[in-house]
């Protein structure tokens, strides 16, 4: 089981130079950081987290700039977006972007995606809170022509480009492992149609989604969809895991390919203990 770490990337947590030297040291997996532009002051849209939004979502740093320089500090950690917003972005100038970093960190980008759940956030980017799962498959698939060809175009309802060059092409090969964020039958369908590994939050405590799925239920339609599909096993990472070794070995035991942690949004000592916390826990594994 592999082990990565969660930052909240602000303009008051550690320095990114200094936190990836710290979990590269450490012996962790990767490193991966959050995607909001802003947050707008209406706040009509509730977090899924709770009543108050924390403060940290109003700060939170550009993730590629963020990992730019995590990589040049760094050799063997990968580098991972948890998510980004893909609705919120340019298709061209987010594969520019993602190929960028993965050629400069020789090949040690995760690309994690997902559609979001800020309506008037996307609504500032001009996008269609309705149709935006449709927008982010698009955006992805367009993303994905460009990484693979040297003469890309895509055609689709939102996205549409003719012939262009771009460069450069990912070390990685299509392109980087493509991460989808969010749980339910639909999640598992993007999955499957157009990424490479499966990123629910950890269940915790069993719960059921709003399709009425237990996380059992999910993990097995993930890997009947992905045979029926002619694809093989599809990874599941489990993001903001618990710290409880008991559920930590049940994960572990019943196949789940990796981990990943969260910081404390608060600051250098905090981040630091918590990394000699979770690598201890990691070793007892």
């Amino acid at each position: 089981m592999q082990f990565g770490i969660f930052d909240y990337a602000t303009d008051r947590t550690m320095h990114p130079a200094e936190l990836a030297v710290e979990v590269e040291r450490r012996g962790f997996d990767s490193l991966f950081v959050p995607d909001h532009t802003h947050i707008p002051v209406s706040r009509q849209s509730p977090w899924p987290g709770g009543a108050e939004l924390p403060e940290h979502y109003k700060r939170m740093m550009d993730p590629f700039a963020w990992l730019g320089v995590a990589a040049a500090v760094t050799q063997r950690i990968k580098l991972g977006t948890g998510i980004c917003l893909i609705v919120e972005r340019d298709p061209i100038v987010t594969a520019k972007e993602v190929a960028t970093l993965d050629h400069l960190s020789h090949g040690r980008v995760l690309f994690g995606i997902g559609a979001g759940w800020n309506r008037e956030e996307m609504e500032n980017h001009g996008t269609d809170y309705t149709r935006r799962f449709k927008l982010m498959r698009e955006r992805t698939e367009a993303m994905q022509a460009i990484w693979h060809h040297e003469v890309a175009e895509y055609h689709g309802e939102f996205v549409n480009f003719d012939k262009l060059w771009a460069w450069p092409k990912p070390a990685q090969r299509p392109h980087p492992p493509i991460f989808m964020g969010g749980e339910g039958l639909r999640t598992l369908k993007r999955t499957v149609a157009y990424a490479d590994v499966w990123l629910p939050l950890d269940p915790g405590v069993e719960h059921l989604t709003p399709d009425g799925m237990t996380f059992a239920q999910q993990v097995s339609a993930l890997q009947r969809l992905a045979a029926e599909a002619g694809r093989g096993r599809i990874p599941i990472h489990l993001f903001f895991a618990a710290r409880k070794p008991e559920v930590l070995k049940r994960h572990r035991d019943s196949g789940i390919d990796g981990v990943i942690w969260p910081l404390p949004p608060t600051g250098r000592d905090a981040a630091l203990a918590r990394l000699d916390e979770l690598a201890t826990l990691r070793d007892r594994l």
